[in-house]
């Protein structure tokens, strides 16, 4: 009976053994072996065998790339603007041993690092810069801290800047501003419209004016002209013209007499002797 007993805890023991020395490493993965608490080796993928009771996995490490998430922070720019930012980086850790025994917790270092680095960055550029030069932002944080992060065993694949606002206050001061310039540019605008319309009236009426008295000069020379022509063509036989006045002085008492408002029409008594009096001063 000793004997069984003694039989199965060997087998335990054998079986146990092999469990812990034995390491099936999954694709995507890489492990960290101790002996007796110092750094012995790195396990790829696959079957790999370590020696029980004296090596241990301390660390299992993924191979894959990982995406860190940098939180939102407050950046102050150079023009004392204050704006809201968060990035996001792609790091690869190409040696484990590097990235668990380089820095206590490489994650958290990681993010720490980038947003230090993009508070600098952005700090010393003013707001407008900082708005629309996301490019020029991400290749200066990639080059700041790929250097740094080497030194654990780790590569910057990419980092991009997720967001970049300013703060509320300031959002609320830009949007004001903003409206305040629509309405000046609205009322300089309506300003220089009113001025120009009021030029371009001013011009028609000067235009109109000059316009109207050619129009008087012309028809006064055309009046003269016609004056002259008839007292050549009359000279001393009156008759036709007393004839030609005559009917045109009957025509306008007509008018008149037709009027709504005419009261009293006033013949002359004497219509050629009046007609020849209106001769005798244009003869003169």
């Amino acid at each position: 009976m000793p004997e069984m007993t003694l039989v199965v805890v060997f087998v335990a023991l054998v079986f146990v053994s092999i469990l812990l020395g034995v390491r099936i490493v999954p694709q995507g993965s890489k492990y960290v072996v101790q002996r007796l608490g110092k750094f012995h080796s790195t396990l790829g993928p696959g079957l790999s065998l370590i020696v029980p009771y004296i090596d241990s996995v301390a660390y299992k490490v993924t191979t894959k790339d990982i995406v860190l998430d940098i939180p939102s922070q407050e950046v102050i720019t150079r023009d004392n603007a204050v704006l809201i930012v968060n990035a996001i980086a792609y790091i690869n850790i190409v040696s484990p041993e590097k990235a668990v025994y380089g820095v206590e917790n490489y994650i958290l270092a990681i993010q720490n690092l980038v947003q230090t680095s993009l508070r600098s960055i952005v700090g010393e550029m003013d707001l407008d810069d900082a708005l629309s030069s996301r490019d020029a932002i991400k290749a200066k944080l990639k080059t700041a801290i790929s250097d740094d992060i080497a030194d654990w065993g780790i590569t910057l694949k990419t980092v991009e800047i997720q967001d970049i606002k300013p703060s509320g206050t300031m959002q609320k001061a830009m949007e004001e501003q903003a409206a305040a310039e629509r309405e000046r540019r609205a009322m300089v605008t309506r300003a220089d419209g009113e001025k120009a319309a009021a030029v371009l009236e001013a011009e028609g009426r000067l235009e109109a004016s000059k316009r109207d008295a050619q129009a008087k000069v012309v028809l006064a020379e055309a009046t003269q002209l016609a004056i002259r022509k008839v007292t050549d063509a009359v000279k001393e036989n009156e008759l036709p013209a007393v004839y030609l006045l005559g009917e045109k002085y009957v025509d306008a008492l007509k008018n008149i007499s037709e009027s709504a408002n005419s009261k009293v029409v006033v013949l002359p008594a004497d219509l050629p002797a009046a007609v020849r009096g209106i001769m005798g001063a244009l003869k003169k």
